[in-house]
């Protein structure tokens, strides 16, 4: 994972196979944010992945709230799914 300076790898937090898995917050000065991952069955040989990024109050400024969504899903949406060649 290709991090920027302001984050850190998150660590795993709680995982309820297969359907579930929850991610430590990627921002130090953020640290009660979680990313929740939610895996549901697709009826065939994949799934569909729900991610949610998650915070306390009081949220960040609508600058700071894009920028920590756009991270994840280039993280997420774009970098992990290039490492599997997709």
């Amino acid at each position: 994972m290709t991090l920027l300076a302001d984050e850190v790898e998150p660590k795993l937090l709680r995982a309820e196979p297969p359907d579930l898995v929850v991610w430590s917050s990627l921002w130090p000065q953020r640290p009660e944010a979680t990313v929740r991952f939610e895996l549901a069955s697709d009826g065939g040989h994949g799934c569909d992945l729900r991610w949610t990024l998650l915070l306390a109050e009081p949220l960040q400024d609508q600058s700071a709230l894009g920028h920590m969504r756009k991270r994840l899903n280039e993280l997420i949406n774009a970098n992990l799914r290039y490492t599997f060649g997709q």
